[in-house]
């Protein structure tokens, strides 16, 4: 039985990427280089078939034709970020580099005069080398105001075009990656390092908020936020030990962003566990102040896949770092849906269960979802005789995703929109093009060219109709 679901009026539909992942390194002066380009360049041998953020998709010469397929689709935007190491030429002194600036601001000025609307991030993992070098990145606090004070170039320089602004995109992944599990280069364990990340990155949230309300940056509509990849944690059971596994995992990968940005604390006894565990960072009562006066507007929430987790059983060696999964393991659960080429559990629900998260435990905050996708490998074998990919499974994924979502509002959960990841084809960190995720195919094989997947066309359709039509199984039975 099929059943048809129309969008609310005021819901939002578009797309996002970042600078690093389409770009190209066109322009970039020898020093630019990002943490992303040093780890590209020292450890290429584990980026999918070499490829990575050199030409990346080549928007920096084709944004146009880009941007002209964005208006075929119908978006209503698009986010993309602001390349830091790639916007400055002196990232002590803030001094801007002229000839990316102009580039950004042509680039802005197409989304507007084809009517889609930017969204601009901070940092989508494009710290400058030159500071992840010299300082760990965010691990010193002079990067935060050096952080802070690019925020406000770039708020001097595009704020008058960008009505929607944010602070990080995945403000846990990079860290996590280098101190936490040291699977990154330059793989480097320290793991009270990470959590000063964590913190800092944090503390350069609410700053910037401070630094934009105060500076009159906001325009008509204006909001700042910040875009966290919620990993949510379903426990295997009801059992004490379960439920405390989930609980955990939630506070150290997710509620340690959430918290502060929305509510503008973190939770009573949180520094005590850190000081258990001899992970607390340093921190200051001016800075708490900071983030309890400076909470952001909305937030957006990245969702892909559930993180099943059940208590621990295996005694962790007395003498190993400390790590979060000191109080889980992941719980692998039988029967689950998966894409295989991702890895990942398909579980739509969980659109609805951060729904009622954000109503019921952050007091209804403002947000929307800022990612999801499904990335599948070897797409061409999915192509049709007129050479179209027919991604039925994307088309299914996003309508399934939806569904939840939009059942989630109708309960009166607060959500303004959807961004599917990725508008076109893109680089991803180690994988590469290894995992497709566009709307729009890039042909590596020829010239990266691009072609509109049947997806495409379906949120097309979804678009201009603001409904679909989905395949109701809930209650058929076989």
């Amino acid at each position: 039985m099929k059943r048809r679901i129309k969008l609310p009026d005021d819901f939002f539909l578009g797309a996002a990427a970042s600078a690093w992942q389409t770009e190209g390194w066109t322009g970039k002066k020898e020093h630019q280089d990002s943490y992303i380009d040093l780890w590209y360049k020292e450890n290429k041998d584990v980026w999918h078939n070499g490829y990575g953020p050199a030409i990346a998709t080549d928007y920096y010469h084709r944004y146009q034709e880009d941007i002209g397929y964005m208006k075929e689709i119908g978006m209503n935007c698009y986010r993309t970020s602001l390349n830091w190491s790639r916007f400055l030429i002196d990232y002590e002194n803030v001094i801007v580099d002229e000839d990316y600036a102009a580039y950004y601001d042509a680039m802005l000025d197409e989304l507007i005069a084809q009517g889609i609307e930017p969204m601009v991030c901070l940092e989508h993992y494009e710290i400058p080398g030159e500071l992840f070098k010299k300082y760990d990145g965010f691990a010193s606090k002079h990067v935060v105001d050096l952080f802070v004070r690019y925020a406000e170039k770039a708020f001097q320089r595009f704020g008058h075009k960008v009505k929607y602004w944010f602070a990080f995109n995945e403000p846990v992944v990079v860290q996590t990656r280098i101190h936490l599990d040291a699977l990154r280069y330059p793989f480097y364990q320290d793991s009270k390092a990470w959590m000063q990340w964590n913190y800092n990155k944090a503390l350069a949230t609410n700053m910037i908020m401070k630094v934009y309300k105060e500076g009159g940056y906001r325009i008509d509509g204006g909001k700042f936020g910040t875009i966290v990849n919620v990993e949510t944690a379903y426990p295997r059971g009801n059992s004490p030990r379960d439920l405390e596994a989930a609980d955990k995992y939630d506070l150290f990968y997710n509620r340690v962003f959430l918290d502060p940005a929305i509510l503008g604390h973190y939770e009573e006894g949180f520094f005590d566990l850190l000081n258990q565990h001899d992970i607390l960072m340093d921190y200051t009562t001016e800075e708490l102040e900071i983030i309890q006066n400076n909470t952001v507007d909305w937030v957006g929430i990245n969702l892909y896949h559930p993180n099943r987790v059940k208590e621990r059983t295996t005694a962790i060696h007395p003498d190993a770092p400390f790590h979060p999964d000191f109080y889980y393991e992941d719980f692998n659960m039988p029967g689950k849906k998966m894409n295989p080429h991702r890895g990942w559990e398909i579980y739509p629900k969980i659109m609805y269960d951060m729904a009622m998260r954000m109503k019921n435990h952050y007091n209804n905050f403002e947000w929307f979802i800022a990612e999801s996708g499904m990335g599948v490998e070897n797409e061409k074998q999915y192509k049709d005789e007129t050479g179209m990919i027919q991604d039925n499974y994307r088309i299914e994924f996003i309508k399934m995703h939806l569904d939840w979502l939009l059942r989630g509002i109708q309960e009166g959960s607060n959500c303004k929109g959807y961004m599917l990841w990725a508008f076109t084809d893109n680089v991803s960190p180690m994988n590469a093009f290894k995992n497709r995720y566009g709307l729009v195919e890039i042909d590596l094989e020829d010239n990266r060219n691009r072609h509109l997947k049947k997806s495409a066309y379906f949120y097309q359709n979804m678009i201009q109709t603001r409904e679909f039509e989905i395949e109701d199984e809930e209650n058929i039975y076989k």
